[in-house]
């Protein structure tokens, strides 16, 4: 009798105990660390791609694309560090100001450098909406470089994306990183800063976006609008 009593106050004290460490605001208000993140590889060769030179490429991956990649992990280590119950309004809204901009802006560069692989022809699915989303190909092809020329002297992207929402492919135009549909996968990124060309083009926008619409593959799109239509 008296072990089953000990046993039990024991029991008992182990269940106050076990509350007390899940009520206590100080075992739950701890996040898990901030994930570093790693730049990918180019998934190319820089010296194959018509149009766009090594040169080119190799900097815009190791300066722009690099960059941004480093700067969301630097930003989200010191988000870590905040309370956000008591940090600046200022702080809170900075930091995850820029963790959007360089957020958006590694993956949109990915889904632009993974544009670049060797050439792959478009996969029937992905024909059929483009199809009846935007006529034909050549139309698609056609407001997708419109809408790039039309930035040409600016900054911003133009994406191919798919709208989780309606189940429908569409161009969108962004000035800058934060600007993307709210519920889109995007398929195809053609960048419009001036680092992206400008080393090999000048001021001639127009002619760079002519050259990525020759260069650019469908093995990233492919994939991408099989995943998200999938979902």
């Amino acid at each position: 009798m008296a072990e089953t009593q000990i046993d039990r106050r024991l029991l008992l004290g182990g269940v106050a105990l076990a509350g007390a460490v899940i009520a206590s605001p100080a075992a739950s208000a701890q996040p898990a660390p901030a994930a570093a993140f790693a730049p990918q590889p180019l998934p190319f060769d820089p010296k194959a791609v018509p149009g766009l030179s090594e040169k080119l490429l190799t900097s815009h991956h190791d300066n722009n694309y690099t960059g941004a990649v480093k700067r969301l992990s630097a930003i989200r280590a010191e988000f870590g560090k905040l309370d956000p119950a008591t940090a600046p309004n200022f702080e809170i809204n900075g930091l995850k100001r820029e963790e959007l901009v360089a957020w958006n802006s590694m993956v949109l560069h990915e889904v632009y450098f993974n544009a670049l692989r060797p050439a792959e022809s478009i996969s029937a699915p992905l024909a059929q909406m483009l199809e009846r989303d935007f006529g034909s190909q050549d139309r698609w092809a056609a407001e997708f470089a419109g809408i790039g020329k039309a930035l040409g002297g600016g900054s911003g992207w133009v994406l191919l994306t798919y709208s989780r929402h309606d189940g429908r492919l569409v161009n969108t135009w962004a000035a800058d990183h934060t600007m993307v549909m709210a519920d889109g996968a995007p398929l195809l990124a053609l960048d419009m800063y001036e680092h992206a060309y400008h080393m090999d083009y000048g001021a001639k926008a127009g002619d760079y976006v002519n050259a990525y619409m020759k260069a650019f593959s469908w093995h990233h799109p492919n994939n991408a609008f099989r995943r998200a239509s999938a979902a």
